[in-house]
């Protein structure tokens, strides 16, 4: 199924971890007799997708095993046209549904990532989406074990921060709802602009800019309202350009540390490959403060943004959160400096468990006013 975009004509495609879904919705239909060759998938967004299966023999192991053929659209990602196998094991003794990594598929080897060390790097988008196609096919998610693997994932992954995120043996399987929108050519960052003016037309000229998954649900779960939400992706500045032009006179930057760091770094376009301050700058602030200089090592040292909290947590009862408070104040006052004061901005930053890590005055000041309801 082609999913193009209104404005651009780009074709979106389906994430690795759509491939293994459809895998394994095609060998549950051919062992009942039913047409395989090309799947029907829901996303975890709603979006409908047609997949094309490239067949369904008994693998090594005498288990169904299906080969998909991963299809980016007009992303420029290096998976595109990869194979993605997914071989699919009844356990006979039932009980949860088990995740294994195959060839060319990575494990955790560190802490905070959004899966345990010791895990298939298989995230829960992918997991989600597959138990849901066991539920709907069998009328049940438990009791199976599901192996993805994805060869070409070997030399792949020397091409992405897993080596250095400790994700060893291979690549992730990713995607947040099994769809992948392109996010690199303009036309993306302008179909992100009508988000604005449908929020003041309705009414909302005080708006809370998301850029992902994790600042949306959190903003949701304390009470904010969807209609205010406008999703940046890692067009920070560009968004928040847009939205001054437009009369918009408050914002809400609420979205995970790895982000907001950057901002108050004065980092605007968040891409990893274009601007990364996250540990200098959470260094830096917690030094200000008073960390001992052989934890500011260690901070900058970290794997990633969640083993840096670990470490300030650990020195001080409130000193992470003292920080973290200040890092939003600082990225406000950095977003407010980046539109000359035409803006009144404001910070919220959590973990990626949607927890709560620090928030400014004005940040405050925006969300009683939506009569958010906090959650520390």
């Amino acid at each position: 199924m082609s999913i193009l975009t209104e404005d651009e004509n780009l074709r979106f495609g389906y994430t690795t971890g759509a491939c293994a879904a459809a895998g394994v919705k095609a060998i549950l239909l051919k062992e009942k007799g039913q047409p395989y060759e090309k799947v029907q998938l829901t996303a975890l967004d709603g979006t409908e997708l047609l997949i094309p299966i490239k067949e369904v023999v008994v693998g090594e192991r005498g288990c169904p095993r299906a080969e998909v053929v991963k299809f980016s659209g007009d992303d420029p990602d290096i998976t595109n046209g990869t194979s993605v196998f997914v071989e699919l094991r009844s356990l006979p003794e039932g009980g949860e549904t088990v995740f294994k990594a195959g060839e060319g598929v990575g494990t955790i080897t560190k802490p905070g990532l959004s899966m345990p060390v010791g895990e298939p790097s298989i995230n829960s988008g992918p997991r989600k989406l597959i138990r849901q196609v066991l539920q709907k096919m069998t009328g049940s998610s438990l009791g199976w074990e599901v192996t993805i693997s994805i060869p070409a994932g070997v030399e792949l992954a020397r091409k992405t921060l897993n080596p250095v995120l400790g994700i060893e043996g291979g690549i992730s399987v990713i995607g947040t709802t099994g769809v992948i929108r392109p996010m690199s050519e303009e036309g993306f960052k302008n179909s992100l602009v009508p988000q604005i003016e449908v929020a003041r037309a309705a009414g909302y000229d005080r708006l809370i800019f998301v850029p992902g998954k994790i600042g949306e649900e959190a903003a949701l779960a304390w009470g904010l309202p969807q209609e205010a939400l406008v999703q940046t992706s890692n067009f920070i500045g560009f968004m928040l350009e847009a939205a001054a032009k437009r009369g918009i006179k408050e914002i809400l930057l609420f979205g995970h540390i790895g982000k907001m760091a950057k901002v108050a770094a004065g980092i605007f376009y968040t891409h990893n490959r274009i601007g990364d301050a996250r540990l200098e700058t959470i260094a830096a602030y917690a030094a200000a403060e008073g960390l001992p200089g052989k934890d500011v090592v260690r901070v900058l040292s970290a794997n990633t943004t969640e083993d840096a909290l670990m470490v300030l947590d650990g020195w001080q009862e409130g000193f992470c959160r003292r920080v973290c408070d200040i890092i939003a104040a600082r990225a406000s006052l950095r977003a407010e400096r980046y539109l000359f004061g035409e803006v009144k901005v404001g910070t919220v930053m959590m973990t990626m468990d949607r927890k709560l890590l620090g928030l400014d005055e004005k940040a405050w000041e925006i969300g009683e006013a939506y009569g958010w309801k906090l959650s520390q």
